[in-house]
């Protein structure tokens, strides 16, 4: 999919023809979305300043490449403020496709996956200037900013993965602050651990590593190393099976990222986070033809 873009610099604009790295049927289906919205709305022909089909491309261009919203509002001739308008609602619309966490299990059960396995990954943000519940070990007086990964040692959202045995993302949760563990961020989504256990039986299992300790009445994790105890053979064995076969897990957090730039570093609102990611699994999985 091509688009031209413009590059100002002191003299006149510089005009270029630049090449989306996705289909033709994925942009008509982004601007199907955005055009079903306007319907709902009752918004009346010609009063947006760009069709469906460009703000479509907008859209793309800021997950795929991670475009700056000031330039994707000089590329189209609108407003900065217009040009975030536009984004967030093609971000909300395609978020409102993804697949429900029910749908996402009862589609893996009926493809046959005997497993699925659950991780968190951090998508990182901007900088953010908000106090959490934790006070500084060197400055008590403060708070620990609520997006602060430790772990990461970066600011952050975090957001719960689960993914088929090979490692393609079927469900992408809300985003939880940087701070919390997965376990935590994990048990914040309501029914995500019941549906969880209601999927796992005898044939059917959740793999997760050791930061799920806490729920393995739902979640399959390794066996944990306790001080003074040393693991027997067959323990070992148990966990090198496990980590050989959650493995491929890791490859459903990579994909979105290596697939679309915005998620590397999201600039937007954290509590934004969520939603782009859900939007990110809707078009990846409409760019391969796959759900499952």
């Amino acid at each position: 999919m091509s688009s031209r873009t413009e590059v100002v610099g002191v003299s006149d604009p510089v005009s270029y023809t630049a090449v989306l790295p996705v289909r033709e049927s994925t942009v008509l289906f982004v601007s199907g979305l955005l055009a079903a919205e306007r319907r709902r709305r009752g918004t009346r022909g010609r009063r947006r300043a760009l069709g469906c089909c460009r703000q479509a491309v907008l859209v793309l261009r800021w997950f795929l490449d991670g475009t700056r919203l000031a330039q994707l509002a000089v590329d189209n001739r609108i407003g900065r403020s217009t040009a975030y308008r536009y984004l967030h609602k093609g971000i909300d619309v395609l978020a409102t496709a993804a697949p429900g966490l029910r749908g996402a299990l009862l589609a893996a059960r009926a493809a046959g996956h005997a497993h699925v396995t659950v991780d968190g990954t951090l998508i990182r943000t901007d900088r953010c200037h908000t106090p959490g519940p934790t006070a500084r070990g060197d400055r008590p007086e403060r708070r620990v900013d609520l997006w602060w990964s430790g772990k990461h040692t970066a600011h952050g959202g975090n957001v719960q993965v689960i993914a088929a045995p090979d490692g393609w993302p079927l469900w992408t949760s809300a985003v939880r602050p940087g701070r919390e563990h997965d376990t935590t961020a994990l048990r914040a989504h309501a029914q995500a651990l019941p549906l969880l256990a209601e999927w796992t039986d005898q044939v059917h299992a959740v793999l997760a590593d050791l930061g799920y300790e806490g729920e393995r009445a739902a979640l399959t994790t390794p066996i944990k190393h306790r001080a003074g105890h040393r693991l027997t053979a067959d323990q070992h064995t148990v966990n090198l099976l496990h980590a050989a076969t959650r493995a491929p897990a890791e490859r459903g957090n990579s994909l979105l990222k290596t697939t679309f730039k915005a998620l590397r570093r999201v600039s937007l609102c954290p509590w934004r986070i969520g939603a782009s990611t859900a939007a990110a699994l809707v078009l990846l999985h409409r760019e391969h033809d796959r759900t499952t």
